[in-house]
């Protein structure tokens, strides 16, 4: 007997940082909100909800982009510990049809449904179970996708924005595809699409119809699997947390509080975010061996560099110490820099991962390096630091009882 369709779901939180800010603050409720950093200082939108989207308002755009759209937009600043005390709770909800839950982001899961739905009433049941009880519990709105496999799904999940649900079975598949475009799939952005329109695909049933070697010809071994997308394919399974696949890379970047082009501080900035890195690396056991910088200049000109070594590091001042030789390949001399990034690639897991202190060939380097993390996870990012970061300021994260949401 032939099994039937698998049956996964895609649930994506709707406005998520700005709807948590709406129930926590009630007088937020109906009004254009918009989740940043320091509504006072450089930063950008980190979230909107949809009454500011109404209004224009996108995710990463600039405060004052935003507010010259929606004047009275209300400017929150970011509560992560909230919004990770949300998510938690989310998941929780989803545990309940279901042990298949892979975390796609903070607001976004899969759901692999096909062993158990029957339990719940079915697929389209289980979802309309999961939007009810997360309205109920979190006073939240989620949208939900139905699906024969996890492309499909967030599909269905980004179509039926805002608190929507929408189920789409093997039969629908081929009409479905004839009508979306194909950026309207995951993975598939910008540059992808605009190589796509020159070969004269833009919808997914023409891209799924178009000669597979002709698109492994372009776009190499991912020519077959756009292949496959176009078609509405995706064999990949619902990991749970615990199978998630390895990181393919890892970085930080920040925008300055001012443009400058003071060799001090922009030096300061790449070690405070070198630092970052390396404990990353070494919390998650990975080390690297390609190191990429990222500057972007006050008129938003962005160059990148990359630079592949000999060996693969894990420590933050030799992650540094490539990154400033980089820097110095790449900066424009006199130019005022608005933001810096940092990242490590090609990367290797349970790299020389010995005992703590307890093995004789551990370096002294690298025991040092183990301490200063277990010091800063016991009392915060930066208890122990570099002097080169002695002068490192960052504003608190302390949001005091008295605080409330700016209203312009």
């Amino acid at each position: 007997m032939k099994p039937g369709p698998r049956l996964v779901l895609h649930v994506d939180m709707d406005a998520f940082f700005a709807s948590v800010e709406q129930r926590t603050y009630p007088f937020l409720r109906g009004r254009p909100v918009g989740v940043c950093g320091d509504p006072e200082g450089r930063t950008v939108v980190a979230a909107a909800s949809y009454e500011a989207k109404r209004r224009g308002v996108k995710t990463a755009m600039t405060v004052p982009a935003a507010r010259r759209l929606c004047p009275d937009i209300v400017l929150v600043p970011g509560d992560p510990a909230k919004y990770i005390d949300s998510s938690v709770r989310i998941l929780a909800i989803y545990g309940e049809y279901t042990d298949l839950v892979e975390v796609f982001s903070i607001d976004e899961a899969f759901l692999d449904v096909t062993g158990s739905a029957h339990l719940h009433g079915g697929a389209e049941a289980v979802g309309r179970a999961i939007k009810a009880e997360v309205r109920r519990r979190l006073g939240l709105n989620c949208s939900v996708g139905v699906a024969p496999n996890k492309l499909v799904a967030k599909l269905a999940s980004d179509l039926s924005k805002p608190d929507g649900l929408l189920v789409v079975r093997p039969e629908d598949l081929p009409a479905l595809m004839a009508a979306t475009p194909v950026e309207k799939l995951c993975g598939i952005g910008p540059r992808t699409r605009e190589e796509l329109a020159r070969l004269g695909i833009r919808t997914c049933a023409e891209l799924g119809r178009y000669p597979e070697r002709r698109l492994v010809a372009r776009f190499g071994v991912n020519g077959a699997k756009l292949s496959r997308m176009g078609r509405g394919e995706d064999p990949s399974p619902v990991r749970p947390g615990v199978q998630a696949p390895d990181a393919k890379s890892v970085g930080h970047s920040l925008t300055l509080a001012q443009d400058t082009r003071d060799p001090a501080i922009i030096r300061r900035h790449l070690l405070q975010l070198s630092e970052q890195v390396g404990r990353r690396l070494r919390r998650d056991g990975y080390a690297g061996r390609t190191v990429s910088i990222v500057i972007r200049y006050a008129d938003f000109t962005t160059r990148a560099r990359r630079h592949s070594l000999a060996g693969h590091l894990s420590d933050g001042y030799r992650v540094y110490a490539a990154g400033l030789r980089l820097f110095g390949e790449l900066y424009e001399a006199g130019r005022f820099v608005r933001l810096l990034g940092i990242s490590v690639s090609t990367l290797t897991r349970n790299f020389a991962q010995a005992e703590l202190f307890n093995s004789p060939e551990t370096p002294a380097g690298d025991m040092l390096l183990r301490a200063t993390d277990l010091v800063n996870d016991r009392f915060g990012e930066f208890a122990v630091a570099r002097a080169g970061l002695i002068r490192r300021a960052p504003a608190s994260r302390v949001i005091p009882p008295s605080w409330r949401p700016r209203r312009d």
